[in-house]
């Protein structure tokens, strides 16, 4: 243990290294591996008659194995007089034609473009112990003099952990003009050569000594993972720091998930290697509680195309029951993204095999076979119907994607929260026939045309509300007063929030007595909600482009309006907050007593809460508290939605019983004869663990 030294800078003292030498004696010590993990992309940059200067040669055996490999037009130096004698003795006369000098790498005695490679294995590292100015200046004195002694088209070969500072300063200086920098990352294998186990990646930088011409840009490449695979190149020097820093961030999750089962979910992302897209997400998880068997220690699941949103893979509790569901120790779940083309199961499991057997975990046995599950037969399907960009939310697609059985579903997805489903709808196909009359034949041979078929078109479903939230918040009608003559009788309804449009268009079908405003912030929503969600404006349904904080502050200045039922239904933009919905402004003191002013003195104000932080929720109903003087509350299973019924009058204070009883009551009149109703959609269900809060 006393080899290693108190602290980082000692690592820069050609002192530590005089005395690290005589205690080790003259057994070899490799950094970063030794030549069988090395030699292989050595060995593409090296050629048998280059000239080759290795820089802090230290004791490794990496330059005898490249010299009896048939590379012997090598030098050798190091600052350690100690090891210089060592490594003499040891090779005088086994390898005569190699030398070893004492001689410093910022400053050594040879001439200009004097080598063909210049090889460094840990040297840099070990100087820049950190971001002195004085240790930087030693780090640009070598890096200059290595530059200085490579001819046109020689290499640099730098073996390095790039740590950040190193990687910074490495790829910044050779960035400037001059030569083309390529990545490799050392694949660790079984040898054991190596004195040291690093959690980080092992990266070999090659620095390409070129003829500067004015206007061509630095050639700039990470070589893949796969033998033969093209180098992605990359625009700018930040972008290849990237590259290797998303490299590293790989590795120690690696590590992290080998050595011990991980109690805390673990997600990354895999990139296709010519977009540079996502491609895959995986999320890991682990489940210590699951007793070992010779299958059951590892499985991979596929979540099918337009199914990620769903709550048992869209949350990370739902993942966690899918994985004590399934019984494997580790599960990696698969999400496929949009703007990803798969072919099917088979194909993806060819994709995916080599880099999920990477996280597989400790003790897998040899030759286990991995099983690829997912939740029905195929991989689903995605189809993007519309792209565009809003001003307020940026851009978005509207995407038509395959559910259960035979069900389709369109859905806004604004891609800056790609896991969040903006609105939904159920589609409906409508099958038309264009029917072609039998010609009668004229010749016996000819056969008769078949019918001709239309490809199956499809149609919103009005009556069904895809949203668990939004079948709570139309059953929360039922704590109106007159809710026994509903849905004919006079109702005024305000709603925060278009999206798709599909709460709206219920409550306007549903209750022809309502007249519902809607106040839309974003023109692009209404644009979407008009010409995808079949949304359509009349005499009983207005749309206000508008702030609904600005509208409602309006409404209640001039003190002409009046509503039975005023709904939020507005997400935050802003994640820092522990509130998804609505934006913290809407639940302010002063403007909910502005919504309270334009309530009607029996109406109900709904509120869709979305948060996850229990103190802010706390603060958010001690201030509803203080404004409507009777609050119901219905959370929405396996959802952190909650929605709650604000009531203007105390006086309708009803028990759970008679709250379901008058939702049973409403929701036979909405069933009429020839009405079209979703059958999974109870009201008295929605409100079936209703309380007051």
């Amino acid at each position: 243990m006393d080899l290693l030294p108190k602290s980082s800078k000692e690592f820069a003292a050609p002192e530590y290294w005089e005395q690290f030498f005589r205690r080790r004696g003259e057994r070899a010590f490799e950094w970063y591996g030794g030549y069988l993990e090395l030699c292989g992309l050595l060995h593409k940059y090296i050629k048998p008659r280059d000239k080759v200067l290795v820089v802090g040669c230290g004791n490794s055996e990496l330059s005898e194995r490249l010299y009896d490999a048939g590379c012997q037009n090598l030098t050798n130096i190091d600052v350690s007089e100690v090891v210089i004698r060592q490594m003499k003795e040891r090779n005088s006369s086994r390898r005569p034609n190699m030398t070893f000098q004492v001689m410093d790498a910022t400053q050594t005695t040879f001439d200009d473009s004097y080598f063909q490679t210049v090889l460094d294995k840990g040297t840099l590292d070990a100087i820049m112990t950190d971001t002195d100015e004085r240790t930087l200046e030693t780090a640009d004195k070598m890096m200059s003099e290595i530059g200085r002694l490579l001819t046109c088209g020689g290499r640099f070969l730098c073996v390095s952990l790039a740590q950040a500072h190193v990687l910074e300063k490495l790829v910044g200086h050779f960035s400037q003009g001059g030569f083309m920098i390529r990545v490799h990352q050392v694949m660790q294998g079984s040898t054991s050569e190596s004195d040291s186990q690093f959690p980080m990646p092992v990266f070999v930088f090659v620095m390409t000594k070129v003829r500067q011409i004015s206007g061509f840009p630095t050639v700039l490449e990470m070589m893949p993972d796969e033998e033969g695979g093209k180098p992605a190149r990359w625009a700018s020097p930040e972008e290849l720091m990237e590259a290797v820093k998303e490299r590293q961030r790989y590795a120690l999750i690696r590590n992290r998930l080998n050595q011990n089962q991980s109690s805390q979910e673990i997600s990354l992302d895999l990139c296709d290697g010519d977009s540079r897209k996502s491609r895959y997400t995986f999320y890991i998880v682990d489940n210590p509680t699951v007793r070992l068997s010779h299958s059951n220690h590892f499985a991979i699941f596929i979540i099918p195309q337009g199914r990620e949103t769903e709550w048992l893979f869209g949350s990370e509790q739902g993942r966690r029951q899918l994985s004590g569901s399934v019984g494997f120790r580790r599960l990696i779940i698969v999400a496929l993204h949009r703007d990803q083309q798969y072919t099917d199961m088979k194909a993806i499991q060819s994709e995916l095999s080599a880099k999920v057997l990477e996280l597989a975990p400790p003790g897998l046995p040899d030759h286990q076979q991995i099983p690829f599950l997912s939740a029905g037969e195929d991989i689903g399907a995605r189809t993007i119907q519309h792209r565009g960009k809003s001003d307020f939310s940026g851009e978005y697609v509207v995407e038509d994607v395959k559910g259960d059985g035979n069900s389709s579903y369109r859905r806004l997805i604004f891609l800056s929260n790609q896991n969040v489903v903006q609105s939904e709808a159920r589609l409906l196909p409508i099958n038309t026939h264009i029917g072609q009359k039998k010609r009668k034949d004229k010749k016996k041979h000819q056969k008769p045309v078949k019918d001709l078929e239309q490809p199956t078109v499809t149609r919103i479903d009005k009556s069904y509300l895809c949203c668990e939230h939004h079948k709570a918040m139309i059953s929360g009608l039922a704590m109106l007063p007159n809710s026994g003559i509903l849905p004919e009788c006079k109702t005024s309804v305000l709603l925060i929030g278009l999206g798709g449009g599909s709460l709206s268009l219920f409550i306007h079908d549903y209750f022809p007595g309502s007249r519902v405003e809607v106040v839309e912030i974003d023109p692009s929503v209404l644009d979407v909600a008009c010409n995808w969600f079949s949304f359509c404006q009349d005499d009983r349904m207005k749309v206000q482009l508008a702030d609904g904080l600005v509208h409602i502050n309006s409404l209640a200045d001039s003190g002409e309006a009046c509503y039975d039922v005023i709904m939020f239904d507005v997400d935050s933009k802003d994640p820092s907050v522990g509130m998804s919905c609505p934006p913290p402004a809407f639940v302010e003191k002063i403007f909910l007593q502005n919504v309270h002013k334009i309530l009607n003195p029996n109406g109900v104000f709904i509120l869709n809460l979305v948060c996850r932080d229990a103190v802010l929720r706390l603060k958010v109903l001690n201030v509803l508290r203080e404004i409507f003087p009777l609050i119901y509350a219905q959370k929405i299973d396996e959802e952190v939605n909650e929605i709650l019924f604000c009531c203007a009058n105390s006086e309708r204070k009803l028990s759970s019983l008679e709250l379901k009883e008058l939702a049973m009551n409403l929701e036979k009149k909405l069933k009429k004869p020839g009405v079209q109703w979703d059958s999974t959609y109870s009201l008295a269900e929605m409100l079936k663990s209703v309380q007051i809060v």
